[in-house]
C-alpha cells in the first residue's frame, strides 16, 4: 500500500515502483527531445534541398564545417562511455569507480562544449555568420540547440557526481545515475545525427 505521512503521501508501494516510475518518466522526456531534434533535422533538410532558384547553400568562400565538430564528436562518445562505466561500477558496487567514472564523464561534458565554442568561433572568424546564408544560420542554429541541451544536463550531472563522491550509489539503489545516463546516451545518440545530417548537407 501508499506510504502515509503527516506531510507526505507516497504513491507508490516499494522504492523499486519509485525507481521504475521514474525511468520511464526519463523515456517520456528522451521521445520528446528526439521530436524536437527530428523536427530540426526535418527543418534543416527541407531548407537545404527546397531553396529558391538561385539561391546558393554555400556562398564563394563559405569555409567547410569545422575540423572541431570531429573532436567534439569523440569527447561526447567519451564521456558516454564513462557514464556508463559509472552505472557498471554501481551495480557492482565499486563506489571508487563510480567517482572517477563521474568525474571523468563531468570533464568531457564541459570539453565538449568548450570544443563547440571553438567551432563557433571558426566558423565566426571565417565569415560565416547567421546572416550570411542559410547554411551558417542552420549550422548555428542545430549545434547551438544541442548545446543548450547538454548545458540542461549539466546540473543533474553535478548532482550525480557529487552524490557519487559519498558513495550515494549502490547495487541497490542507483536509479538516479541510471535515469543520468539514460540522457546522457540520448544526447550522444543526437548528436552523431546532428554531425552526420551537417556532414552530408556541407
Amino acid at each position: 500500500m501508499a506510504i502515509k505521512t503527516a506531510t507526505f503521501i507516497d504513491p507508490f508501494d516499494s522504492a523499486e515502483q519509485r525507481s521504475g516510475a521514474g525511468t520511464f518518466g526519463m523515456w517520456l522526456f528522451i521521445v520528446v527531445v528526439a521530436m524536437i531534434f527530428v523536427s530540426a533535422i526535418l527543418g534543416y533538410l527541407v531548407v537545404r534541398f527546397d531553396r529558391p532558384p538561385g539561391q546558393e547553400w554555400m556562398p564563394d568562400g563559405t569555409p567547410p564545417l569545422p575540423p572541431a565538430l570531429l573532436l567534439s564528436t569523440l569527447l561526447l562518445a567519451g564521456s558516454s562511455a564513462t557514464m556508463q562505466s559509472a552505472v557498471n561500477a554501481a551495480r557492482m558496487n565499486h563506489f571508487a569507480r563510480v567517482r572517477h567514472a563521474m568525474g571523468a564523464t563531468l570533464a568531457l561534458a564541459i570539453l565538449f562544449l568548450v570544443v563547440q565554442c571553438l567551432a563557433w568561433i571558426e566558423l565566426w572568424h571565417a565569415r560565416a555568420t547567421i546572416d550570411t546564408g542559410l547554411y551558417a544560420w542552420t549550422f548555428y542554429v542545430l549545434t547551438g540547440l544541442h548545446a543548450l541541451h547538454v548545458l540542461g544536463g549539466l546540473p543533474p550531472m553535478l548532482v550525480v557526481f557529487r552524490r557519487s563522491l559519498h558513495d550515494g550509489y549502490t547495487a541497490s539503489d542507483h536509479g538516479g545515475l541510471v535515469r543520468c545516463a539514460m540522457y546522457w546516451h540520448a544526447l550522444d545518440v543526437i548528436w552523431l545525427a546532428l554531425y552526420v545530417t551537417l556532414w552530408l548537407g556541407s
